[in-house]
């Protein structure tokens, strides 16, 4: 069986980031999160991945590690087969087809998989969730209780 990465911000990790690694976690032998290590994030990286590892901790072929740089890169250092991600709508195809292309260009042996999102998960996104947030939306019911915990402690600085 193939390994996986399963790259993004995950700032934070939501329920639809945690949809998409469990049905990638039944796929495929092994699944590493790849959380990117980019400017400006809300949450740093050190609890980007302590979250993600938290939220994961129930699945024994999944492992979370931060990254900077070319997920290609990233992707052949673990030497993972493929490239999983997940789309939402219409414009999360647009973008992720642009960058399919430049992957395929520049490590043609590695095979991106999209994943649909969840009904449920439509409309989730790490963005959105921030922004509610902040607004004083409770956002439990959207991210993993221990993520609404450190959303609500950071945002209450």
């Amino acid at each position: 069986m193939a390994v996986a990465v399963y790259p993004g911000r995950f700032d934070p990790v939501t329920n639809g980031h945690l949809n998409i690694t469990q049905r990638a976690a039944a796929m495929f032998e092994r699944v590493v999160v790849a959380v990117y290590d980019g400017p400006e994030a809300f949450f740093s990286i050190e609890e980007r991945v302590m979250m993600f590892q938290e939220a994961v901790k129930d699945l024994p072929n999944v492992t979370v590690k931060p990254f900077s740089g070319l997920v290609v890169a990233f992707a052949r250092q673990d030497k993972a087969d493929v490239l999983v991600r997940g789309i939402r709508a219409f414009t999360d195809f647009e973008a992720e087809f642009d960058m399919a292309l430049m992957n395929k260009k520049m490590a043609p042996d590695l095979e991106s998989v999209y994943l649909m999102a969840s009904l449920e998960n439509l409309f989730v996104s790490g963005r959105r969730i921030r922004e509610v947030a902040s607004l004083g939306y409770d956002a439990s019911d959207l991210v993993p209780p221990h993520v609404a915990a450190a959303l609500r402690r950071k945002l209450a600085r």
